[in-house]
């Protein structure tokens, strides 16, 4: 068994979903399901006893160590974070309970489950975090992407909190020697991505008539990498990674923001095409947010060259697949986009079209 944290949301229910798709191997799912994690997500799990669900915080380290003496699982796969760079701006606080101190409390959990394993299941065992490639900052339009030695230069409290939840992974490898991996991954899209994202919320605010908001000049640069890539890499650095090792992940698809939101909309138009005129006429510009970083990119030679994984999925092909998936499942939208989410996509975008206007 392995145990993965944030099974439940974005790219970990992608993952566990992946996973039981190509192995027997059971999964222990931890996840607090806080606004980002659903069990609609898995519901195709439901009655499958390889699936064990458990909801927990990974801040509660009793209850992860509870759990880790009880089901023995040979690795730990971490997604649970707070992830997104806005709800961050307006509200450090959780970022840092969770990301930081939730790291740590599951580390500890996992130091002290791991020193009391027999030798070879010690020598076997696995921690594996999943951090983001915004640790390393911004890059300029002609500056080489990331590779695994970039100084880290974090612009977000979410960034800056994933950092520090990156050194912890560190230091209990050096220290300690707890078999760590870490992977920093370029921006996933695809199936269950939540809708406060770029691509999904344009894809729901598109189909609902309703203004697709750009930061500032949309030129803002991202790598974009498709879910389904991003597991395959992760269970091969899971399966051959190096202990204390960093795998960059990238889809070597760098795109600016507006591109991404035009292919959308193009797609949109063929797809599911308005009555009258084209998605793009409902584009909006709104004031950009605080120390928007303008363009991340990956070197992921490292992950290739050394595990054999790169993408399969080219930015067309994975795109295609995200908005015919969005289509087939309005009503997995429809129950996302209720209450809270609501009230914050409220505060958030249209407090910056005021911003924008004012200007």
């Amino acid at each position: 068994m392995i145990l993965v944290t944030g099974g439940a949301g974005f790219i970990g229910a992608n993952f566990v979903l992946d996973w039981l798709a190509q192995s027997d191997e059971a999964v222990l799912n931890v996840d607090k399901l806080t606004y980002a994690g659903n069990l609609n997500n898995l519901s195709t799990l439901q009655d499958d006893r390889r699936h064990v669900f458990v909801r927990a915080d990974i801040c509660d380290q009793d209850a992860i160590a509870a759990l880790l003496n009880k089901y023995q699982p040979r690795a730990v796969v971490h997604f649970a974070a707070e992830s997104h760079v806005d709800r961050s701006i307006h509200g450090p606080r959780d970022f840092i309970n969770t990301n930081i101190n939730g790291t740590f409390s599951l580390l500890e959990a996992a130091r002290a489950y791991w020193s009391g394993l027999p030798d070879q299941k010690q020598r076997d065992f696995r921690f594996l975090h999943v951090s983001t490639d915004e640790v390393y900052g911004s890059l300029g339009a002609d500056d080489a992407p990331f590779t695994e030695t970039t100084a880290y230069a974090p612009n977000s409290p979410y960034s800056a909190s994933k950092a520090a939840s990156d050194h912890l992974v560190r230091s209990y490898h050096h220290t300690y020697g707890l078999p760590t991996l870490t992977t920093n991954c370029s921006n996933n899209y695809g199936p269950y991505h939540f809708p406060e994202k770029l691509i999904p919320l344009i894809i729901a605010n598109a189909r609902a008539g309703k203004p697709l908001p750009i930061y500032g000049d949309g030129q803002q640069v991202r790598d974009w990498l498709y879910v389904g890539d991003h597991c395959a890499a992760i269970r091969r650095v899971l399966e051959s990674g190096k202990p204390g090792e960093v795998y960059n992940v990238g889809g070597w698809n760098e795109k600016a923001n507006l591109d991404v939101v035009h292919v959308l909309c193009d797609m949109l138009d063929q797809m599911d095409p308005k009555q009258s005129g084209s998605y793009r006429d409902q584009i909006t510009f709104v004031a950009d947010r605080p120390g928007h970083d303008r363009r991340y990119a990956i070197d992921a030679r490292k992950i290739e060259r050394e595990l054999g994984w790169k993408p399969s999925e080219t930015f067309d092909s994975g795109i295609r697949k995200t908005v015919e998936w969005y289509l087939a499942h309005q009503e997995w939208v429809g129950d996302v986009q209720s209450g809270e989410y609501l009230k914050w996509v409220e505060k958030n975008y249209n407090q910056r079209t005021a911003e924008k206007e004012a200007t």
